[in-house]
Order: C-alpha cells, then sequence, then structure tokens
C-alpha cells in the first residue's frame, strides 16, 4: 500500500511540474492572429476592435496608446548560463494610416521594459516612453524599436520615414531609411510607413552572437534573407530577468491611426509566423471619409485665406524675393533633405562674415545654428549656372546623406538658390586638420592623436570604397577637407565633388577634379578617377600628416614631399622627415610604418597601390608591409616624373573605363 501511494505521489508531482512548465513556455510565446481573446494590457487610447484589429492611437491629436502582453516575460541573466538565455525573436504587422497625406504623428515603438508603468512619459516625440528629463539614462533599461515617420534633426534624425534602435532613449544608437531587400531583383526597395498599407517587421536577437537583426517588408513578400538593421549589442547589461513586451505610440499636432494586425513572440526559439491572409482588416472606408472631410476643409481655408490676405498681397511678394529658392517637381520626392534658403539664412545670421569657418576654391562654409532645434551646423555655398544634370547631382547629393560613419562628417541635405547650391553638414567644433598642422593659432597635436587621425580617415574611405551599397570616389582627400571633433577625431568631409557608382561597374567621371598635390598622376592624362586616385591622395595625407609639411611646398624651388621624403630613405634616415614639432616623441615602427605606407600609396602607377582594405590591415598590423625597393627602382615614386616603374605585391586593380563625359558645376565638378 505504501508503494502504490508513493507511486501516486511521484505521479501527481510529475504532472504539476509539467503543467506548470508549460504554463511557463506559454506565457513566454504566443502568437495572435489577431487580438481576440488575446491577454494583453491597454493604456491611453488604446482598444481592440470586434474583427480583432489592435489600434494604438486614432487620428486624435496629442495622444499616447500602449499595449502590452499581460505577463512578464523571464529572462535568464546569469552569467553562468552556457546557452543563448537572452536570445528572442519577434514578428508583427502594423500599419499606419495617416490624417493627412504623408504627414502623421510619431510612429510606433516595439518596447522591453522593466515596467508597464509609463505615468511619466512625454507626448510627441518621446513615442510615450520617455520625458525630457530621462531620455538617455542607463537606470531605464528599455529597449525600443521605433517606427518613425518624422524627421527631427534634434533627435539626431538624419531623414524621415526611417526604423531605428533606441537604447534607454528617444535618439536612436542605429537606424535606417525604411526599405526592405528584394532577393529577386536583388537591391533594397524603399517603403512608405505613412502609407497606410500593412507591413511585417521582424526583431531577432542572438545572444551568443550579441546580434540585433531587424527586417522589415511589405505583407505580400516572405521574410527578406537579409536584415534591414544588423547591429552589434549586448543585451546582458539591460536586461532584468522579468520584463514586459508590448507596443506603443504617440501623436502630435498631426496625427494618425496607429495598428497591430497580428503579433508572435518567443523567447527561447524563432517566433511562429504570421498567417496574413487570416489577419483583420484595416478599416479604409474611414480613411476615405476623412479624405473627404479633408478636402472641403482645406477648400474653405483656402478660401479664407485668399480673401484675408488679398490686401498684402505685393508686400508678401517682395519679402519672398529675398528667400526665392529654385523647386522642380522633381525634387519633392527628397522631403526631409531639402532645407528651406529662409531657415539657412536665419541660422548663419544673413551669411555673415563673422559666422565664416573657411574659403576654397568651391565656395565658403558659414556655421548656422538651426532656430527650430538649436542644431549646430555648417553651410557651404556652391556657385553653379547650368542645370544641365543637376536632377541627377542632387540625386547623389541625397544618396550621400546616407552614409554613416564615424570617420565621415555627415551631409544633411541641400538648398538651392537662383545662381548657387547649399550644403549642409554636421559642424565640427574643431575644425579642418590643416589649421593644426600649420596654424600657431592651434596647439600641436601629438603622434597619438594624429596616428588615430589617419586610421580613422583610413577606415572611412574603406567604408566608401567597399561597404556602402554603392562605390563613392570623394575624389578630394586633403588635410582641410579632414575635420576633427569634439575629441579630435578625424572625419571626411566635404563631398562636394564626391561621384558614386555600383559595384562591379566603372565610374563614368572624366573631368580633372581635385587639389594639386594630392592629384594622381594617371589624372591629368587620363581623367579616369577612381579608387585608385583616391588612395594616392590618401598616400600624399599620410606624409603629409608625419612630417607636417604639405604635399608641394614652393620656396626657393618647387619641393614635393613624396620625392623629398624618398631622399630620407635611401640615406637610411627616414625618420628625419618626421614633423620636428613632434620633438621624437612618437611609436619609432608606427612612423616608419607611415612613412612607408605613404610612399606606397603615393605610387605612380595605380595598379602597384595597396586598396583601402589593405591600408587599414597595414595600419592595424594585421599584415605585414612589403620592403621598400631598392636605389635603383626608386624612381617609381617620383609622383610626377620617372617612367621607370615597378611593381609592388598588391593585388591588382584595373583602372575604370570611360564612356562619358559630365560637368555639372561651374567651379569643376
Amino acid at each position: 500500500m505504501a508503494t502504490v501511494l508513493k507511486s501516486l505521489h511521484f505521479l501527481i508531482l510529475l504532472y504539476v511540474t509539467n503543467a506548470l512548465l508549460a504554463l511557463a513556455q506559454d506565457e513566454n510565446q504566443f502568437i495572435y492572429n489577431g487580438f481576440n481573446q488575446a491577454k494583453l494590457q491597454l493604456d491611453g487610447v488604446a482598444e481592440i476592435h470586434r474583427n480583432g484589429l489592435l489600434q494604438l492611437t486614432n487620428i486624435s491629436d496629442n495622444q499616447i496608446g500602449r499595449a502590452f502582453y499581460q505577463f512578464p516575460i523571464k529572462f535568464d541573466t546569469a552569467s553562468s548560463s552556457l546557452t543563448s538565455s537572452l536570445s528572442f525573436s519577434t514578428n508583427f504587422v502594423f500599419a499606419m494610416v495617416p490624417k493627412y497625406p504623408n504627414d502623421g504623428g510619431f510612429g510606433i515603438a516595439f518596447t522591453i521594459s522593466p515596467s508597464r508603468d509609463f505615468t511619466h512619459s512625454g507626448q510627441g516625440w518621446y513615442l510615450g516612453l520617455f520625458n525630457e528629463s530621462n531620455s538617455g539614462l542607463s537606470t531605464n533599461h528599455i529597449l525600443a524599436i521605433e517606427l518613425d515617420p518624422s524627421f527631427n534633426p534634434q533627435l539626431g534624425d538624419i531623414y524621415g520615414n526611417h526604423v531605428g534602435i533606441d537604447v534607454n532613449g528617444i535618439k536612436s544608437n542605429e537606424s535606417s531609411p525604411a526599405m526592405y531587400f528584394s532577393d529577386k531583383e536583388r537591391k533594397n526597395i524603399s517603403l512608405e510607413l505613412l502609407s497606410g498599407n500593412p507591413m511585417h517587421l521582424w526583431i531577432e536577437y542572438d545572444e551568443a552572437e550579441k546580434l540585433l537583426n531587424v527586417t522589415l517588408a511589405p505583407t505580400r513578400i516572405p521574410k527578406p534573407n537579409r536584415p534591414l538593421l544588423s547591429t552589434p549589442i549586448d543585451l546582458s547589461q539591460l536586461l532584468f530577468k522579468s520584463m514586459y513586451v508590448g507596443f506603443s505610440a504617440s501623436t502630435g499636432l498631426v496625427s494618425s491611426d496607429h495598428y497591430i494586425l497580428g503579433w508572435s513572440f518567443n523567447r527561447s526559439g524563432s517566433a511562429q509566423s504570421l498567417d496574413v491572409s487570416s489577419l483583420p482588416q484595416i478599416p479604409r472606408q474611414k480613411k476615405m471619409k476623412e479624405k473627404s472631410s479633408l478636402i472641403i476643409l482645406t477648400s474653405f481655408i483656402a478660401v479664407a485665406l485668399v480673401l484675408i490676405t488679398a490686401a498684402g498681397v505685393a508686400a508678401y511678394i517682395l519679402r519672398r524675393k529675398k528667400y526665392e529658392e529654385i523647386r522642380e517637381d522633381w525634387e519633392e520626392e527628397y522631403g526631409p533633405h531639402r532645407f528651406s534658403y529662409k531657415n539657412l539664412h536665419k541660422a548663419t545670421k544673413g551669411f555673415k562674415d563673422t559666422e565664416l569657418l573657411g574659403e576654397g576654391g568651391f565656395g565658403k562654409v558659414y556655421m548656422g545654428i538651426l532656430s527650430s532645434s538649436n542644431v549646430q551646423i555648417a553651410v557651404k555655398r556652391v556657385s553653379h549656372d547650368s542645370k544641365q544634370g543637376m536632377k541627377e547631382f542632387v540625386a547623389e547629393i541625397v544618396s550621400m546623406g546616407r552614409l554613416r560613419h564615424r570617420n565621415l562628417v555627415q551631409l544633411l541635405g541641400y538648398c538651392r538658390r537662383r545662381g548657387e547650391l547649399l550644403l549642409v553638414y554636421d559642424y565640427m567644433p574643431n575644425g579642418s586638420l590643416d589649421k593644426f598642422l600649420y596654424s600657431n593659432e592651434k596647439p600641436n597635436l601629438n603622434w597619438v592623436q594624429r596616428f588615430r587621425i589617419i586610421k580613422g580617415v583610413a577606415y572611412g574611405l574603406l567604408y566608401l570604397h567597399e561597404e556602402w551599397e554603392q562605390v563613392v570616389l570623394h575624389r578630394d582627400v586633403k588635410a582641410s577637407n579632414v575635420l576633427l571633433d569634439a575629441e579630435l577625431n578625424g572625419r571626411l568631409g566635404d563631398f562636394g565633388l564626391a561621384r558614386l557608382y555600383d559595384h562591379g561597374t566603372n565610374s563614368q567621371t572624366t573631368n580633372v577634379v581635385g587639389t594639386v598635390g594630392y592629384l594622381a598622376p594617371e589624372l591629368p592624362r587620363t581623367g579616369r578617377a577612381s579608387t585608385c586616385s583616391d588612395v594616392f591622395a590618401f598616400g600624399a595625407f599620410m606624409l603629409e600628416v608625419a612630417c607636417g609639411r604639405r604635399p608641394i611646398e614652393l620656396h626657393a624651388q618647387e619641393v614635393i614631399l613624396v620625392d623629398w621624403i624618398s631622399e630620407f630613405w635611401r640615406k637610411g634616415d627616414i625618420l628625419d622627415a618626421s614633423d620636428p614639432r613632434l620633438g621624437g616623441n612618437y611609436v619609432v615602427e608606427e612612423m616608419v610604418m607611415v612613412l612607408k605606407l605613404g610612399l606606397f600609396c603615393s605610387h605612380a602607377l595605380p595598379e602597384a597601390r595597396p586598396t583601402m582594405r589593405q591600408v587599414t590591415q597595414f595600419l592595424d598590423g594585421d599584415a605585414d608591409l612589403p620592403e621598400l625597393p631598392d636605389d635603383s627602382a626608386f624612381g617609381a615614386f617620383k609622383s610626377y616624373g620617372s617612367s621607370d616603374f615597378i611593381s609592388f605585391p598588391f593585388t591588382q586593380v584595373s583602372a575604370p573605363s570611360v564612356s562619358t563625359t559630365d560637368s555639372i558645376l561651374k567651379s569643376g565638378r
């Protein structure tokens, strides 16, 4: 009898244990193809429609809506765990239906938070998660993936209509324009978040690789093979053992209907796929009704404005001429990248000389402060008098505005007015590198700072040549175009001469542009700009930073820096070419390597120069630099001289072919 009781006791215990495990598993994994009977806690204006549609906000202004899973998700944050205990996967279908076309609210954020209490959160761009005082605090322990249709430079946005990864604050750690990679067409295709169409978003975190992937696509296609964002991040310091998952959305003076149609989540593996065909429908009829009302209201307002402003038309026209811009229909697609001349005029105090940062052969650069966001900017004014090719040129400017690298000066946008083009950049508080190298007004840079600047610019060029979605030729690498941020990190700037083309194709550029001393010797002969010609300019730049001398100096006679350094090498004392202001305070191996690598990059034969990837490997010490040639062959390093060329053990790079001649700016672009 005792044995039977023990067996019964064991079976009951086993059943209860399995039931508890199953319950725990259910609470950490769920799928909702519509939200009828869903275990959600709603807050703000959020509601669930009869057909199972989850609506976070309606078209009312200044509203917040939240919906969180009712149970906390268990994350095993123990450091001793041998499994990928923090890994998770989720996917959901959402839609944003704007109150007014292309303008509606501040978007939706998928959120992982230690609490569902956001009593003190702010409206508007804070997405109902943060406020002005706590945004950015490490004590928040909040991860959010934002779907933001708006553009706010004050928050670090470089474009509207973007997807961002936010950690503990509303400023995104990483962001990208809303798009998806088409496996069929093998290219990225843009998506408009405010289109009113349902879209699918996948979020996956791999604890083993510490990698967060975010993928976006229309609901009509399967999940793309290439994610939109792939960001290294360690969530072990962010997530608590118990966290809540859900959504938050907010509206401002302009608003949208924010919907979630379906949601799947799994804490310990891949989340189940949603059945898109069975998801609840968005109430389209209401949207059309709102549009009709909007048309009537707009017409009434327009008539009223005409009557009110009729008496002041003459004065208004005269005032507008002061800020008159060139605007063409094709520019509408570049929305957030277009700055108004009025705002730039106000930001620079009317382009006063007191705001002048510098002046070069292609225009003047002014410092400005945007009144709407209090963000500092640099504005470059470039003259032009030709409409030919302007559409293609502006398209390139906008494309380069999407470049994002810590060693590049961010190009924020542009403005066109009468006979000039204005380019808007991030403001760099320490100015250009040449001021430090040649001006007594600036403190001398030590070797650690110089070597860090050289490596930074090298990685910026590597990103332009190989790591972005297109090949970008800078075509004007030089010390005056390297700007220093607040920590004296080097950032390559001034993309006014840059050209871009697809990987695997050839550049169509044939005009010779750039600065004497940095021009590769093949450019005057062929006009064929390539990544090799950028490498040549970078070689001259390296030698300039190490020696504190310009690539070409005019004293009693012309002195070419490459030839001057080569003489020291022949004599066996190449270190004597180093900048005397360093006083010998440098790492000998690094100085020798920089001087020799500068000579290799300045080789007269394009195919004998290293690629920027090889350059970064040498600078990082991941590859050994080949020995310089002997005296008899050293004429190859003569920048504009000898024809006795030799080859070096680098990968051969063929020069690009030329098929057309292009000329856009009178300045020589």
